[in-house]
C-alpha cells in the first residue's frame, strides 16, 4: 500500500549556507524596503550591515592583478550604505563594465571586490565599477538595485563623460544579478533601472528560484534515501529544520566522503544517489559524476534543514518537492524501486506567491524570464553541483519561449566545481559578446537542449580552454 502524501509546508532546506561558495572567484538597504501589507515582514529587513571605506580603497589587496599605475581610482560609501570601487584606465575607450559579485555569506561586514578579468579590462581600455551591495545574504534584489545605482552615479562620482556603452558581468549570485538586471520586468519595476548594452552571466543562478527548489528537492531525497537504505537513519518526516542528519546520509552514500580536493569514493548504494543528482542537475553529460564526488557535496548537504524563506530573504516559505520525479537511472520509465521511493518520500507543496511581484520595486528574488533584447553570452559548468547545469537549460527554454533565443549564446565549460573557469574562458565570452554587440556576427555556443549532443563525451570541449587535471581530455570529434 502506498504511503504517498503531501503537506502544505515544512521547515526544510533551501538556504544558501556556505559563505564564499556562491562567489565570483553600512546600513539597511534602501532598495529592500518593507513587506506588502498582505505579507508578514521578512527577517532580511531587520538586519544591519556595515561597509568599510578602508576595504573599498584597497583595490590590490585581493592579490594577483595590480591594475595600472596610470589608472584613476575612486572608492567610498554610497548613500544606500554600499561601498564601491571604480577604476578607469588612462586610455579609456568610453565603455563601462559593471561587476556583480557573488554570495558574501551571512555576516554584517560588507565587502566590494574586483572583476576576475580586471587586468584584461584595463589593458583594453574599459572602465569598471563594482558595489559591495548594501546587504549580505542571498539578496539579489539589493544586488541589482545597488549595482544599477552605482552605474547611474558614475559621471557624478568621477566627473567624466557618460559612458557610451554599459555592460554587466557577474559570477554565481552575481550571475543572477547580471541576468536579472537586463530583464524587461526589472526595467519596468526597479527603483534604479538601467538599460545595459550586453551581459555575461558567469556560473550564474540564471534559473532564479530553481536554485532553492533544487536544494530542497535534492536534500530531501538524500535524507529519505538514507532512511530507505538504513531504517535506523532518521526518517525524513521526523526531522525538524535544525536536525538534518548529514552523517546518516554520508554513511549510506559514501565509503569515503569527499574532502578538500579529494574526490569521494561511492558505496554501492551511493551510485543510485549519484544518478539521482545527475537527473536533477541537468541530465546525462560529461563531468557530472565527477562533480558529484567533489567537496560541493558537503556544501549542498549543508543546506539541509534550512527553511524555505532563503534565510529570511522571503517572508513566507517558497520551496517544495511536490510533483518531482526522482530517478536512479537515465531511463524515462520508473523502476519498481524508483516508484517505491517516489511513493514514500515526504511531499511538500511549493508556494510561488512567496516571491510575487511587488509594488515597491523588484521582487525579493528577481526573476529571469528570458525577456531581454541585448546580446548575452553565458557560461555554465558541467560538473557544478551547487549551481548546476540545469540553470542553463531553464534559461534557454525561457528565452526561446519568449522569442529571444537569438539574443542568448551559451557555453558549457568542462569544470568539476563551482565557477572554476579559466581567465581565458571568461575573457573570450566577454570579448565575443562585445564584438557581437558592436555589430559583428552572433558568436558560437553550445546547444544546451540537444540531449544527444549534451550527453556526448566531447560536449563542452568547444569553449573550454584547457583540459582540467583528473578529467577526461577532449579528443577530436
Amino acid at each position: 500500500m502506498s504511503t504517498h502524501f503531501t503537506i502544505p509546508r515544512v521547515g526544510l532546506l533551501a538556504g544558501l549556507l556556505t559563505a564564499g561558495l556562491l562567489t565570483g572567484c553600512g546600513g539597511d538597504s534602501s532598495s529592500s524596503s518593507g513587506a506588502e501589507p498582505s505579507q508578514p515582514a521578512r527577517v532580511q529587513d531587520t538586519r544591519t550591515f556595515t561597509a568599510s571605506e578602508t576595504q573599498a580603497a584597497a583595490f590590490d589587496a585581493e592579490g594577483g592583478v595590480t591594475g595600472h599605475d596610470d589608472a584613476e581610482q575612486w572608492s567610498g560609501i554610497r548613500p544606500n550604505g554600499a561601498s564601491y570601487r571604480i577604476e578607469v584606465p588612462a586610455a579609456w575607450n568610453g565603455r563601462l563594465v559593471m561587476y556583480a559579485h557573488g554570495y558574501r555569506g551571512e555576516g554584517s561586514e560588507l565587502t566590494v571586490g574586483n572583476p576576475s578579468i580586471r587586468q584584461w579590462l584595463l589593458d583594453n581600455g574599459y572602465a569598471w565599477a563594482a558595489s559591495s551591495y548594501s546587504t549580505n545574504f542571498y539578496d539579489v534584489r539589493t544586488g541589482v538595485e545597488d549595482t544599477n545605482e552605482l552605474a547611474l552615479a558614475f559621471t557624478d562620482i568621477t566627473g567624466l563623460a557618460d559612458p557610451d556603452r554599459l555592460y554587466i558581468i557577474g559570477h554565481s549570485m552575481g550571475g543572477h544579478v547580471t541576468a536579472a538586471a537586463i530583464e524587461d520586468e526589472t526595467l519596468a519595476t526597479a527603483n534604479n533601472p538601467v538599460q545595459y548594452h550586453g551581459a555575461v552571466p558567469i556560473c550564474g543562478v540564471v534559473g532564479d528560484t530553481y536554485e532553492f527548489q533544487y536544494l530542497t528537492q535534492a536534500t530531501m531525497a538524500a535524507q529519505h534515501f538514507a532512511h530507505t537504505v538504513d531504517p535506523s537513519a532518521p526518517p525524513l518526516e521526523a526531522i525538524p529544520a535544525t536536525n538534518f542528519d548529514i552523517d546518516a546520509i554520508n554513511d549510506v552514500v559514501w565509503d569515503t566522503p569527499p574532502a578538500g580536493v579529494s574526490l569521494g569514493v561511492l558505496s554501492e548504494e551511493g551510485e543510485k544517489m549519484q544518478a539521482l543528482f545527475r537527473h536533477l542537475t541537468g541530465g546525462e553529460r560529461p563531468i557530472a559524476d565527477i562533480g558529484f564526488r567533489t567537496a560541493l557535496w558537503g556544501t549542498v548537504m549543508g543546506t539541509g534543514g534550512r527553511d524555505g524563506t532563503v534565510n529570511g530573504i522571503l517572508a513566507e516559505e517558497l520551496t517544495g518537492n511536490a510533483g518531482v520525479e526522482y530517478q536512479f537511472d537515465n531511463a524515462p520509465t520508473l523502476t519498481a524501486e524508483e516508484q517505491a521511493f517516489n511513493d514514500t518520500i515526504l511531499r511538500v507543496e511549493d508556494n510561488p506567491s512567496a516571491n510575487a511581484r511587488r509594488s515597491d520595486g523588484l521582487r525579493w528574488i528577481p526573476v529571469i524570464n528570458g525577456e531581454f533584447n541585448i546580446p548575452v553570452v553565458s557560461l555554465q559548468g558541467l560538473g557544478d553541483l551547487y549551481v548546476p547545469f540545469e540553470h542553463g537549460k531553464i534559461y534557454r527554454k525561457r528565452a526561446e519561449a519568449n522569442g529571444n533565443g537569438g539574443w542568448l549564446v551559451q557555453r558549457a565549460i568542462r569544470s568539476p566545481s563551482h565557477c572554476d573557469f579559466t581567465l581565458d574562458e571568461q575573457i573570450n565570452a566577454f570579448e565575443d559578446m562585445v564584438a557581437w554587440e558592436q555589430g559583428g556576427p552572433m558568436p558560437g555556443g553550445d546547444d544546451f537542449l540537444d540531449e544527444e549532443a549534451v550527453a556526448a563525451s566531447n560536449f563542452g570541449c568547444a569553449y573550454s580552454t584547457v583540459d582540467r587535471p583528473g578529467l577526461p581530455a577532449c579528443t577530436p570529434p
